[in-house]
């Protein structure tokens, strides 16, 4: 039984949280009219996500990922920058 792995290469879409909401993408748009996303404004915004493994919050510099299923979730900018790359598009 193999004890390494490596991720496959996929790509994703992803969304950086900076306070202003008026340039999300449609995929989030639709997850926030569903219900599976919410805002929450104020002195410090943050994001709440419903997500397989309960609800997670999204901070001012996290990213919003589209997983492979198209749902959402949040990635902390330091664990984005070490798992992902961009690609042309």
């Amino acid at each position: 039984m193999a004890l390494k792995f490596r991720k496959k290469p996929v790509v994703i879409e992803a969304w950086q949280f900076t306070g202003a909401v008026l340039d999300k993408p449609a995929w989030l748009v639709s997850a926030i009219n569903d219900g599976t996303v919410w805002y929450q404004g104020g002195e410090q915004p943050y994001m709440t996500i419903k997500t397989l493994e309960g609800e997670m919050r999204a901070s001012l510099g996290d990213w919003i990922i589209q997983g492979v299923s198209g749902e959402p979730y949040p990635c902390k900018p330091d664990i984005f920058d070490a798992t992902y790359e961009a690609v042309a598009a």
